[in-house]
């Protein structure tokens, strides 16, 4: 038995190495786009936190594994085929793309060894920590533009509305706002894009772990978009606020501009916790009434 198992776990470890080559063997490696880039800092936790879900549920998941050569080896096959595809792409794709492509083939090919050395019931067990590894994809431009493009929609009719509420006189033309000392334009920068992300990957965790409901994980999840586009409405406004009343240099330079995202992205975590909060008491008011 032990025998059998080291046999898989060397098959899978074996496959994880190649596919990991494959989204490494490129001059634009994931490594570099995650580490480079102000959008996929996230890629780096993505393998740590799904590892993590696998070995909590571990006895689960492996329990009974068995090799699947009839679904596992096709996958297998279709990564590699894909990951040629892919290779032969670099010239008509821009890095992004090149990579999302390059790196959705290695997740294919992956999910085929794992499926074909534990089983599709291993695979079953595991969907989510699996299907959480998707995140670890570059999002396609054309997506990525159309999600940027949302925010800022978004984050401009909130600035609109907070300055309203300020007080403060102002004149607004498109994404641009004219105050008394400055003039702001909303552009991609102030799009939020990578707290955003950030955000929505910490909802989606949170849902599958806390809660049971269907409708209701879709609720914490959805929720992340308004309260998004609310911290960076906020964060846009008390720069523009500090800029106007005590240095100009606040909406230009300084910590809260290039790093107080972070400071933003707090209250919005705790706003999406106390939405889980309500939801996770509402469920358990359901089970003391059944019961």
């Amino acid at each position: 038995m032990i025998a059998h198992i080291n046999k898989r776990n060397i098959l899978f470890s074996l496959i994880s190495i190649v596919a990991m080559w494959m989204v490494h063997s490129g001059s634009n490696d994931l490594l570099s786009l995650a580490t480079q880039s102000g959008y996929y800092s996230h890629i780096l936790l993505i393998p740590l936190a799904s590892g993590c879900l696998i070995y909590l549920r571990r006895k689960a998941i492996f329990k009974d594994s068995k090799y699947s050569h009839d679904i596992g080896f096709p996958m297998v096959l279709l990564g590699v085929l894909l990951y040629e595809f892919a290779r032969h792409q670099g010239d008509t794709l821009n890095p992004n793309d090149y990579l999302s492509l390059m790196t959705f083939s290695a997740l294919v090919f992956w999910m085929g060894g794992f499926i074909l050395s534990y089983g599709t019931r291993a695979a079953r067990s595991a969907m989510f920590p699996i299907l959480f590894f998707a995140f670890m994809i570059p999002i396609p431009s054309v997506l990525m533009d159309k999600v940027i493009y949302i925010l800022l929609i978004g984050s401009t009719e909130v600035t609109y509305m907070l300055f309203g509420l300020t007080g403060i006189p102002f004149s607004r033309e498109g994404f641009v706002f004219q105050l008394p000392v400055i003039s702001i334009e909303i552009a991609e920068q102030c799009s939020g894009i990578r707290s955003s992300l950030a955000l929505f990957i910490t909802g989606i965790v949170a849902a599958h772990v806390f809660l049971k409901s269907g409708w209701k994980k879709a609720i914490l999840i959805f929720s992340v978009l308004p309260i998004a586009i609310l911290k960076n409405g906020l964060r846009i406004v008390t720069l523009s606020i500090l800029a106007v009343y005590v240095d100009e240099k606040f909406i230009t330079q300084g910590f809260l501009h290039r790093s107080g995202g972070f400071v933003f992205f707090l209250p919005a975590l705790g706003l999406l916790g106390l939405i889980l909060w309500g939801l996770r008491k509402s469920e358990r008011e359901k089970v003391c009434d059944h019961a």
